[in-house]
């Protein structure tokens, strides 16, 4: 046994009694109180039933708060980006370039999943793109270091605690080793960036059966992004949305998610689509949905439908949701 292990174990055994968590806005210079927190942690994961030897395997990892992890988490940009602006940062060339390789290599695939799953294949290759630029970037961080730290830390102490001890039983259930447990600094983990709750609930293997594998198996990654979207419920054969030219006389208060009426209606003042025809609904069809212009009169808008709500589920984020929507079509 090594010495972090020892040093998670001896600590445990003068610090459990009545313990359940340290005091949240801790003092970084003293290595007693994180090695407390930890205690405390390991005496949680061992009421749950979890093994002594995964959770002392996992907490090992975890020497000190990690600074790296603060930072990102303290230091986050504080720029408020305007829609153009996100575009321009997140759907460049070489996304969509990256992205027209990645569906010739997988795009098949994609099909069969999405079929299965009744999703489009098109919001799938755009998840998988913005969130881990399709396989590529998956994060650096340990999750269970990244999440020790900012359960520790105490921004959000809480949640950050729930997925830490989420994260330590995929381990023990999965059989994985903590060192193979990758993610951004916020514990967000494998090519489509699941929180561990997000991972319990959704990630599935395919072909069924066996541990989702979802850092280094694709079949795995479309099936859980496709899962993910599904039960979020995902509307077969229904498109997220389309880009209009918006008459500037709709005043900018009757824009918004939650302004949703006939297309019909939208038609009647004055919205036309960008592209000749709206892409799968006539003018006078029943079809219900709500027109966003993120930058307001003089920038871009769109008609979005009850899918483009469905993609915020995975991300609750306008931007988000354009930038799947908008990639994934322009992709596939």
């Amino acid at each position: 046994m090594d010495r972090r292990t020892l040093l998670v174990r001896g600590l445990a055994a003068t610090v459990l009694t009545g313990l359940s968590e340290v005091p949240l806005r801790q003092a970084w210079g003293r290595p007693a109180d994180y090695a407390a927190f930890l205690a405390g942690v390991r005496h949680e994961a061992l009421g749950q039933g979890l093994p002594a030897g995964v959770v002392d395997q996992a907490l090992s990892l975890c020497e000190s708060p990690n600074a790296a992890v603060i930072k990102a988490d303290r230091h986050q940009p504080e720029q408020v980006l305007t829609w153009a602006q996100y575009k321009d940062r997140v759907l460049t060339e070489a996304k969509l370039s990256d992205g027209l390789q990645a569906m010739t290599e997988h795009g098949e695939q994609i099909s069969q999943i999405g079929g299965q799953y009744k999703v489009s294949r098109g919001v799938i290759a755009g998840i998988w793109g913005l969130e881990s630029a399709y396989g590529t970037r998956m994060g650096k961080f340990s999750v269970i270091d990244a999440l020790v730290t900012l359960a520790y830390e105490g921004r959000r102490a809480a949640f950050f605690r729930g997925e830490l001890l989420k994260a330590l039983h995929i381990l023990a259930q999965e059989g994985m080793e903590p060192r193979a447990m990758m993610g951004s600094y916020a514990g967000a983990m494998g090519q489509p960036q699941f929180m561990p709750s997000a991972y319990e609930r959704f990630a599935v293997s395919y072909p069924e059966g066996g541990r989702p594998d979802i850092w280094r198996n694709q079949g795995d990654v479309f099936a859980s992004i496709a899962n993910y979207l599904a039960r979020s419920g995902w509307q077969e054969g229904g498109i997220w949305g389309e880009a209009v030219i918006v008459p500037d006389s709709i005043p900018q208060a009757l824009l918004g998610r939650s302004h949703v009426r006939p297309l019909s209606w939208w038609v009647r003042q004055g919205v036309r689509p960008r592209a000749g025809r709206f892409a799968d609904t006539s003018a006078d069809s029943a079809a219900m949905g709500a027109i966003i212009r993120p930058d307001g009169q003089g920038g871009e808008a769109f008609v979005v439908y009850h899918n483009f709500n469905v993609i915020r589920r995975y991300n609750a984020s306008d931007f988000y949701a354009l930038a799947v929507g908008t990639l994934g079509d322009a992709i596939t």
